[in-house]
């Protein structure tokens, strides 16, 4: 079975050394490897044997560093120490862009280079012996100031490539290079110090270009921290620390004794188990429990800790005792904190801002609802649409072509008109005019500020694939219960006896449906108080019950007291030969219906209905100003269906419709023609999820419909799901934005340097400003609502 490995890498300085890692690791055989420039990572599917000291020793002969991402984020192992290339064993040089150590670079740089420009440019400035004073002040921004540029520019040459550096290096080397070996000409021909104005030098172009790129990459550098800090964020928000509450005398050590409950009698001593049930042997062991504080890496599935007001809950778990309030919008984005009490779901991450809180453990490390999202924003970005993929086959060879057209420039130059010089300026230009940078920088920094915003919002994009499936929906078919309703069901009428309504309490109370709980709780509150009181006795749920049987869309079905008992959708009954019979006007109106039959026998209905979120109608009526069309799919009856329905002006109902029957209707739809988004949140949709065009999931729905979806709205408000498509479309009309850009300005740029009609310097200046321009676009994101 394949599996995945996060790297991250360092050294990356521009798309092409991300395509040449890919091309790397691909040649390992049996990996695959999506690489992300601004957050430097990779994402490695391996399907081999290889193991993980191989890929990073790959990546390290392609002369970069990479580490393998521990489970928390962080890095394990020291994969850069891989083996380099060459004959030098200290492995691979990585090149330093880190801006504390760019910024003096630059400052340097620039006090140096404003007055070689401005005797340079400046006519009346030029004293005898001034080309003398720039060639000294050039020299140390040539390579101090270009050293970045030059050890990049080495390195992808020592593997056989070229890169954005080597245009930058080779144009900057040929900029001062031609100059210091005119000056030797002039010094050998006897001019000394008084060189002639004929001999051309270009110490100012080979100065500001070095300046332009170091300020780009300042400006770029804080731009893509911008770009890629919602992520960041994200994965900073879990707790570092818990404090787990253990039995006095037991082990402190994680392997210990953790599970932070004294037990309340023993499986070996029943007499144990009546003296520790009153409220005073309860009080008993709590008070025997001490607190520990452990690392969260050592918290343990089972685990019982403490949250105080105002701090995090270290994982996902189930409050065991106390009452609070949980703020939850660094994950929902709601700012409303949510009442919490006994037997309710806590999330990771979030923050207790009242009453003190025992928590048991149910997920920790990477299962928990953080380290997903955090797993999904992060693929997100690492994966590349269509347009992105067409981009890097062209940039992979837009450097050698680049080279070609700098060296035929100088010839046509050199060959018809004579002005080697002035072709040699014009070669030099087209190299630093032509840098694909912004190419690398289109689709990257775009993803990495959608979907962090999109995270902020409460919105989880699986990657760009889905964005693309957003461009061409036209039809959203949305599930109801759940979805569009508060899926808070409620008992609304029954014909059943007491005796038969607390049998199919006894059979609903094996099932987690919201339509289950609603007889459960309906049954728990309401018998004892029937005329039929010797049945509250009934009302021990699941004592005598076995062979239970799930039957998705339909009902519920097992042995209770011997007898057979069948429970669902009233078709359920009647596939199994069970003649189901009623009058449609006994039916409350927009009711869902449960019919039960026993050893074969129909015995009556109940009847169960839930209310349309509040925001519903304002999610359908959005999904319509989008230009997209709504059909209503659930297994629900056609009445309820169309309550539903009319109340929310959904355009088509699809009722009565069995899990393999959604998957029909989505198929259905697209041989139609339809693009089809899908919208539902229980196990019964996955199918219909995985089967649909883009697949979205209510956040409150099962781990198999997050699991088959495109698209995950963690905080299960219907208003997100046109809040979702509108960021995608964003998002990729931004990418097509930045593409369009980085390529017209290469593509009207170069003749323009070709023809001699660009400054070197200016060329640098625009092509820094190129990819700060593209980060910057992708910046607009942050405002996106």
């Amino acid at each position: 079975m394949p599996r995945e490995v996060e790297l991250d890498i360092t050294g990356m300085t521009c798309a092409s050394c991300s395509a040449r890692i890919e091309k790397k690791l691909s040649r390992l055989g049996g990996v695959t490897a999506e690489v992300n420039l601004p957050l430097e990572t990779a994402h490695v599917v391996i399907d081999s044997d290889l193991h993980d000291d191989e890929i990073t020793a790959a990546v390290a002969k392609a002369g970069y560093g990479a580490t393998v991402r521990g489970p928390a984020g962080g890095s394990e192992g020291s994969g850069d120490s891989g083996e380099s290339d060459g004959s030098d064993d200290s492995g691979p040089e990585i090149v330093d862009y880190d801006p504390r150590h760019l910024r003096p670079r630059f400052i340097g740089s620039l006090i140096l280079a404003v007055p070689i420009v401005a005797i340079s440019m400046v006519m009346g400035w030029h004293f005898a012996g001034w080309q003398w004073i720039a060639a000294i002040l050039a020299l140390p921004v040539v390579t101090w100031g270009a050293w970045p540029f030059h050890t990049a520019a080495f390195k992808a040459a020592r593997g056989g490539s070229t890169t954005m550096d080597t245009l930058v290096s080779v144009g900057i080397i040929v900029a001062s290079g031609y100059s210091y070996v005119t000056l030797g000409r002039a010094l050998a021909e006897g001019y000394g110090w008084n060189v002639p104005g004929h001999y051309h030098v270009w110490f100012e172009a080979a100065a500001a270009i070095t300046v332009f790129l170091l300020i780009g990459k300042l400006t770029e550098d804080r731009a893509k921290t911008r770009a890629t800090a919602a992520l960041k964020a994200l994965l900073d928000l879990g707790a570092k620390s818990a404090t787990v509450l253990r039995a006095a005398g037991t082990s402190d050590s994680p392997d210990g004794d953790s599970n932070g409950a004294v037990p309340a009698a023993s499986a070996g001593n029943p007499g144990a188990e009546a003296s520790a049930s009153g409220p005073g042997a309860e009080a008993s062991a709590r008070s025997s429990r001490t607190e520990v504080e452990v690392p969260i890496d050592q918290l343990r599935v089972g685990d019982v800790f403490l949250v105080r007001p105002g701090e995090k809950i270290a994982t996902d778990g189930e409050v065991q005792n106390g009452h609070s309030a949980v703020d939850e919008s660094m994950l929902t984005g709601e700012s409303v904190p949510v009442e919490v009490a006994p037997g309710d779901s806590v999330t990771g991450a979030t923050i207790n801002t009242s009453g003190v809180l025992e928590v048991r453990a149910s997920r920790v490390g990477a299962d928990t609802t953080l380290a997903a999202m955090a797993d999904l924003v992060s693929r997100a970005q690492t994966g590349k649409p269509a347009v992105q993929r067409l981009a890097d086959r062209i940039s992979a060879v837009f450097v050698p072509i680049v080279f070609g057209i700098a060296v035929l420039t100088l010839l046509i130059w050199g060959l018809t008109t004579g002005e080697w010089a002035m072709g040699l300026h014009a070669a030099l230009t087209v190299l630093i005019i032509a840098c694909p940078c912004a190419l690398g920088l289109a689709t990257p920094t775009a993803l990495a500020v959608s979907s962090g915003r999109g995270s902020q919002l409460g919105i989880l994009v699986s990657g760009p694939e889905a964005l693309e499936s957003t461009r061409s929906i036209d039809t959203v078919v949305l599930d109801k219960t759940g979805t569009l309703t508060t899926g808070v069901m409620s008992l609304t009428g029954s014909e059943l006896s007491a005796r038969d309504f607390a049998t199919l309490a006894q059979l609903e109370s094996r099932s987690e449906h919201p339509i289950a709980r609603a007889i459960v709780d309906a049954a728990a509150a309401d018998l004892s108080a029937s005329a039929d009181r010797s049945a509250s006795a009934d009302l021990d749920i699941g004592a005598s019950l076995t062979d239970f049987e799930n039957i998705p869309g339909g009902g519920l079905r097992a042995t209770i007291d011997g007898a057979e008992v069948l429970a669902g959708r009233p078709d359920l009954l009647r596939e199994r030969g069970i003649t189901v019979d009623y009058a449609a006007e006994s039916v409350p109106r927009g009711a869902t219906i449960i019919a039960l039959a026993i050893d074969g026998e129909f015995r009556g209905l109940s009847f169960v209905a839930d209310e349309a979120k509040p925001s519903a109608a304002e999610a359908i009526a959005e999904l319509h100003s989008l230009g997209l069309d709504t059909v209503l799919l659930t297994g629900d009856n056609a009445q309820a269906a169309e309550v539903v329905a009319e109340s929310l002006g959904i355009d088509e109902v699809r009722a009565d419709v069995r899990p393999e029957g959604k998957v029909s209707v989505i198929a259905e739809l697209q041989q139609r023609g339809r693009a089809v988004a899908m919208v539902g949140d229980g196990i019964n949709d996955a199918a219909a999820l995985a089967g649909a065009d883009l697949g979205i999931a209510m956040g409150s729905g099962t781990d198999a419909a997050m699991a088959a979806s495109d698209i995950t709205m963690v905080k299960s408000d219907p208003r997100q799901i046109p809040q979702a498509i509108r960021l995608s479309r964003r998002t990729l009309g931004l990418i097509k934005g930045n593409l369009f850009w980085a390529f017209a300005y290469n593509t009207a740029a170069i003749p323009l340097a070709a023809f001699g009609l660009l400054n070197p310097m200016i060329a640098g200046a625009a092509m820094a400003f190129s990819s700060v321009f593209v980060i910057l676009n992708s910046l607009r994101l942050l405002r996106f609502r």
